[in-house]
């Protein structure tokens, strides 16, 4: 309905690469979900990038109220099991998860971020992580 009518729709997917105790490898012969629109196009965006996230929102909501409807899918990534009964290492290595954790973590990113262009010091990031812990 959304094309048919081309309302301006974010339609998004959130993809962190695991459903239940299955990487998406596994279960999808197509693992690019933002191309499987049919008719609606598709964007992939960072999610562990929480800029790429905002300027990729802004531009795909003014492109939306023009053209009508867009598929997004967000590539994020899970640390920990998909439920309680899902350990989350069952199906991946604790070396993935670390890899991810060291090298991509959103939270770190930005703190990076803030750090390397004078936005803050590490004083005030501590400071500030001890208030919100």
């Amino acid at each position: 309905m959304a094309k048919l009518w081309n309302l301006p729709a974010l339609l998004v997917c959130e993809n962190n690469y695991y459903g239940m105790g299955t990487s998406v490898q596994r279960s999808s012969a197509n693992t690019e979900f933002y191309t499987r629109g049919d008719k609606i196009p598709g964007i992939l965006m960072d999610g562990l990038n929480v800029f790429a996230v905002r300027e990729g929102m802004r531009a795909a909501k003014e492109w939306s109220l023009k053209n009508g409807p867009l598929f997004i899918e967000v590539s994020t990534y899970r640390y920990h099991g998909h439920s309680m009964s899902d350990p989350g290492i069952s199906y991946r290595s604790r070396d993935e998860i670390n890899e991810y954790r060291q090298t991509k973590d959103c939270i770190e990113r930005v703190k990076g971020m803030l750090l390397e262009n004078g936005f803050s010091t590490e004083a005030e990031l501590k400071k500030l992580e001890k208030e919100i812990k």
